[in-house]
């Protein structure tokens, strides 16, 4: 199933765990693949911008392991701000999303 398929109509339903899953590897292999480029750069110690962008990188992939194991409880969807459940349009595009979009532009 490729994660780029257009949607005729909007998602009224949570995604399958499975489909949660995949998504969620992809977007770690992603990010493991910007991790590895970053060291093929052969950074200084110095640079500041690299850094930043690494640590980025490593706390999408803590939300992800998070995302994770909230598939595993049964949380997954649910906003930790407001306990509602976040559109699943959101988790489309971010599936490591712990928010929906209101408590994510007060968190």
């Amino acid at each position: 199933m490729s994660l780029d398929l257009p949607r005729t109509e909007p998602r009224t339903a949570h995604p399958a765990p499975d489909e949660v899953r995949q998504r969620l590897e992809h977007a770690r292999s992603t990010r493991l693949a910007q991790l590895k480029a970053l060291d093929e750069t052969g950074q200084s110690p110095g640079d500041h911008l690299m850094s930043n962008q690494r640590e980025a990188i490593e706390r999408v992939l803590t939300e992800i392991d998070e995302a994770f194991a909230r598939v595993e409880d049964g949380t997954y969807g649910t906003c930790l701000g407001c306990s509602k459940s976040v559109p699943p349009e959101r988790l489309e595009i971010l599936p490591h999303t712990r928010y929906c979009v209101a408590c994510q532009r007060r968190a």
